[in-house]
């Protein structure tokens, strides 16, 4: 049984929210009063907050067991709702299962229901087959990114999953894009539509970079120099091609993360803690990184490799010009190369690297991330951390960066300059009455 239930403006506060933005207001309303809503916005919009609080709204206190199911077609997406949920503090238990983690951690959490389960299409079907917990009282049904989540590859799957929901109440579908039919065997009647795709208020700078050569490492470089130290992502197309190009990159002095779907779950969420703390100005990744995650502000995105199609374009370009903010979408263009329609038909601008960039210096490292070997479960919080860093580590206010807790770990940005010293003198320090492990990673 759930012990509290948090209103509205409680979650708000805690998440530090002033107001709702018009998209999320009509999400809300739209949801409480429709069986079937299927919502579209650009990345970055808040539309996870826009499902989740009339969710929350909607759960039975008294009731033990799963009453919403949150599909997400990434790892990554389902750590990132779990964490969401846990942020607002509403008193209701949430969890993330997903592959790539050992299905016996997901078992143990499944022992004591969480209200809300969000999870890959894999592992949740691979836990209903095995009935790891009842579906009788699952009222809700989210599906998230849901262009992705309905593909081919996940496409068995789901249909055994709401093959098995006899008792959904609500559904509710989400994308930046709306350029996927929606299967039939999702049962989704008469939604109530929310198109709010081309609302933003972002604008978005699409500028072809023209390379010499059809290898185009070296107008990449050129390229990166001439954009200083900015956050951004590189895309590529393939695993191979990012292992060729991150080492081009180190040879040239560029400091950059990786990621792609071949990685250990581990290091894929490593990439993006450092990514998102300032460790790594500067990710070299997949589409895997186009949609979903949860990643700062970019100031520029380039497309190494241009995508299949025109949705996964709109999504890689969603990384950067978020709502009311300003970005541009690199697009390196070998000179014999053709464009597809759904680039050439946006009349990008068009030139030579000097002619199209100005900057200074290549990214360089600012920040350090430090693994501590205690957590949630060990009752540290943020500020217990920032108080060790602070007074026992001696670091100044602005040589703290961002601190993200884990169930059994945390990490934390320091000053790169100041991470050798930290870490001799406070490892093996106790923190909560647990002496902990400090470390780089």
């Amino acid at each position: 049984m759930q012990t509290a239930h948090k209103n509205q403006e409680e979650i708000l506060a805690k998440l530090r929210i002033e107001k709702l933005n018009p998209m999320q207001e009509a999400a809300q309303e739209a949801i409480h009063q429709h069986s079937n809503v299927v919502l579209l916005s650009p990345t970055g919009t808040g539309k996870t907050l826009a499902f989740l609080l009339p969710i929350i709204q909607s759960l039975d206190v008294n009731c033990a067991e799963v009453q919403a199911l949150i599909l997400v077609p990434s790892r990554e997406l389902a750590i990132q709702i779990e964490q969401v949920i846990r942020e607002m503090g509403t008193g209701f238990k949430a969890n993330a299962v997903y592959g790539g983690r050992p299905a016996s951690k997901d078992r143990m959490e499944l022992k004591h229901r969480p209200a809300i389960l969000v999870g890959t299409p894999g592992r949740v079907a691979d836990h209903l087959r095995r009935d790891a917990f009842p579906v009788k009282d699952i009222q809700t049904l989210v599906l998230d990114e849901f262009d992705k989540s309905l593909e081919v590859g996940f496409e068995l799957e789901m249909m055994e999953i709401i093959a098995l929901l006899s008792h959904v109440q609500k559904k509710i579908l989400t994308s930046a894009t709306n350029e996927t039919e929606i299967p039939g065997f999702v049962k989704l009647k008469s939604p109530q539509i929310l198109d709010f795709s081309d609302k933003g208020d972002s604008s978005l700078e699409i500028q072809l970079v023209l390379s010499p050569d059809r290898d185009k490492l070296e107008t990449l470089v050129d390229t990166l120099n001439r954009l200083g130290d900015q956050p951004g992502i590189v895309f590529c197309n393939f695993k191979d091609s990012i292992e060729r190009i991150s080492q081009y990159l180190f040879d040239h002095e560029i400091n950059h993360g990786v990621f792609y779907g071949g990685m250990e779950q581990i290091d894929r969420e490593r990439a993006l803690i450092q990514f998102r703390n300032g460790t790594y100005q500067l990710l070299l990744a997949t589409d895997l990184a186009a949609r979903g995650i949860d990643i700062p502000e970019l100031k520029f995105i380039i497309h190494y490799h241009l995508p299949n199609s025109g949705p996964e374009f709109t999504h890689r370009n969603g990384r950067t010009a978020r709502m009311n903010s300003e970005g541009t979408a690199y697009v390196l263009q070998w000179e014999k190369e053709e464009l597809p329609d759904f680039i050439s038909d946006l009349k990008p601008k068009s030139g030579r690297v000097r002619d199209v960039l100005e900057g200074i210096t290549a990214p360089k490292p600012l920040m350090k991330t430090l693994f501590i070997s205690g957590g949630r479960k060990d009752k540290i919080s943020k500020g217990d951390i920032a108080g060790l860093f602070f007074k026992q580590g001696q670091l100044e206010k602005d040589q703290l960066g961002m601190i993200e807790i884990k169930n059994d770990c945390a990490f934390v940005a320091v000053a790169a300059i100041e991470a050798k010293r930290l870490i001799k003198s406070l490892n093996n320090t106790k923190l909560k009455n647990k002496k902990v492990r400090i470390t780089e990673i």
